[in-house]
């Protein structure tokens, strides 16, 4: 092993070096909210649009069939772009509307509990409606990403990278 070190003591020695683990914290943040985000969108196409749409006017959700698409849009294009890191702090702010408006006009009313199990049948589980509680775990990783960047396999290091790169014109 380098430096007379064995592998148990370098594997420990990464392990409490925190700077070097925190570097890595954003990943598994924006690797669940991006895939979540996409599925959530891919739900609504699958079930079609104006069944979403309905429930939107249900809600009293001004313009419905265009804040259906929005939403859609949003969870879809905002979730691959927070896969890919890219734009975090932009795409963060129309990603916190959408749960915001889906806290306000769906979930707070439950609680804060997102799972709420009412009763084990044969059939399985049966659970109640679901609180917030999901909402504000996406929100606080949301936050967490954009105070703390993308972290690495981020295209928004590449782009900051590229910006600070001295012109190869000049």
């Amino acid at each position: 092993m380098k430096n007379g070190c064995s592998l148990a003591q370098r594997v420990a020695s990464l392990l409490t070096d925190r700077a070097s683990m925190a570097h890595w914290a954003p990943l598994p943040l924006r690797l669940i909210v991006g895939y979540g985000y996409m599925a959530h969108g891919y739900a609504k196409i699958v079930k079609h649009p104006e069944a979403f749409a309905n429930i939107l006017y249900a809600l009293h959700v001004p313009a419905p069939h265009l804040m259906a698409w929005a939403t859609i849009v949003i969870e879809l294009a905002g979730g691959l772009a927070m896969l890919l890191g890219a734009f975090v702090p932009l795409i963060s702010i129309p990603m916190a509307v959408v749960l915001a408006v889906a806290t306000f006009t769906v979930h707070l009313q439950f609680g804060f509990t997102s799972i709420k199990l009412m009763a084990v049948t044969a059939a399985g589980p049966q659970f109640g409606p679901p609180g917030y509680e999901t909402d504000l775990l996406y929100l606080a990783c949301l936050f967490a990403l954009v105070l703390g960047g993308a972290g690495p396999f981020a295209l928004d290091g590449l782009i900051a990278k590229r910006l600070r790169a001295p012109s190869l014109a000049a």
